[in-house]
């Protein structure tokens, strides 16, 4: 993993996806001690004084945002399971925003997409973004790719997110990442918010 160097004034953490339900029980998660990593990498973001953003998605009653057209959604749309318009409610309460932090609601994978996380960063002068969570092929893989056609230099923290398939999250942290972001460990982050 390369050496890591961040300017706090410039960097931001995104927690994006990091669903209760998921993280608290999905073995590539589990396993790997995906919270308690998490929790430590935001108590030093926290300590470092740097912008602490969350993502999660959600839809308003009946669904309202998704088409039948969109794959990814519409049998979530079809589930009859109820929708959660609070993304504060989806997000695991081991690293529950706290006042003041940001969060987004989003109706798509991508973090970036129809957010106002964007414009959030760039108001800050955020120019590098820490990204984990869950889903590594979902919003993680999602975001990067988006954030990246929008210039911001990009860490992906390997060790701060899951997927369902152990195998596609190797993959993409070892081939199809290093293309457009660092892929770095919890620790080298910490370490490089100055906070052991």
């Amino acid at each position: 993993m390369p050496e890591i160097e961040l300017d706090k004034t410039t960097t931001a953490l995104l927690i994006a996806d990091f669903y209760a339900e998921m993280m608290g029980s999905l073995p590539h998660a589990v396993d790997r001690k995906v919270v308690d990593k998490t929790q430590a990498l935001q108590r030093a973001a926290r300590d470092a004084g740097i912008l602490v953003c969350y993502s999660a998605t959600v839809f308003r009653p009946g669904y309202l945002e998704i088409s039948d057209r969109n794959k990814t959604f519409s049998q979530r749309k079809n589930s009859g399971q109820e929708a959660v318009g609070d993304p504060v409610q989806l997000i695991h309460p081991s690293v529950k925003p706290m006042p003041g932090e940001v969060v987004v609601g989003k109706h798509r994978v991508n973090a970036l997409f129809g957010t106002d996380l964007d414009m959030v960063l760039r108001s800050n002068n955020i120019e590098t973004l820490v990204i984990l969570g869950y889903a590594t092929s979902g919003v993680v893989l999602s975001t990067v790719r988006y954030a990246a056609d929008l210039d911001y230099r990009l860490l992906v923290v390997e060790d701060c997110c899951s997927d369902q398939d152990p195998e596609v999250h190797d993959f993409l942290t070892q081939r199809i990442f290093p293309r457009q972001t660092d892929v770095v460990g919890s620790e080298d982050v910490i370490s490089a918010l100055g906070t052991r």
